[in-house]
């Protein structure tokens, strides 16, 4: 739950679908997918608080399109998406809800089975405190790029891994740590 997370979690379910989703669209149709994820965890060791286990309830919505486009064929993401998270410690409840708009940008063959992809990332998350008031916010939007093995097939990402993941243009809006305002709402000392 780092101040970076504004869609950390909607891209990696996007990531996890895409060998699946780009594959179909790889046929030059576009494709457009609804994702539903209900899904309860517990979080160990909770914004770097050795012992500090925090329950967590998370139900993301996101709608996915691809198209392929340009001379290459590749296939381009668009996803819009919801998340709600309720973390839960020792009877306290915090509430998180985000909205994210994310699309690729701009994908560019490196010549050695690697493709590297910009992606535009926007949206607002916010932390509600156990009385429903807002304590932390981070709207705004960042760039971020990711480099892909394309396993020998450029168009079909069936086969595709992700090498690496990096912030080009860091967030343009306010960007409160979600850490240092939820552990003193949870009744921890913030400073860890």
């Amino acid at each position: 739950m780092r101040s970076k997370r504004i869609s950390l979690a909607l891209l990696a379910l996007a990531v996890a679908s895409a060998a699946v989703l780009a594959a179909v669209a790889s046929a030059g149709q576009p494709l457009r997918e609804t994702i539903h994820v209900d899904e309860t965890a517990e979080l160990e060791n909770f914004c770097d608080v050795d012992g500090m286990t925090v329950g967590l309830h998370r139900v993301m919505d996101i709608r996915v399109q691809i198209n392929t486009r340009g001379r290459d064929g590749f296939a381009y993401f668009m996803q819009h998406g919801t998340r709600s998270e309720v973390f839960t410690f020792e009877g306290t409840s915090l509430t998180s809800s985000t909205r994210v708009n994310e699309k690729d940008l701009r994908i560019t063959d490196n010549g050695d089975g690697t493709v590297t992809v910009l992606i535009l990332a926007t949206g607002n998350s916010v932390l509600y405190g156990p009385n429903g008031t807002a304590i932390a916010r981070q709207p705004g939007q960042i760039r971020f790029e990711l480099v892909i093995d394309d396993g020998g097939t450029p168009t079909d990402g069936s086969d595709d891994e992700v090498l690496s993941f990096e912030v080009v243009k860091g967030s343009t809006g306010r960007s409160d740590d979600f850490c240092e305002a939820a552990l003193p709402a949870f009744g921890i000392e913030a400073s860890r």
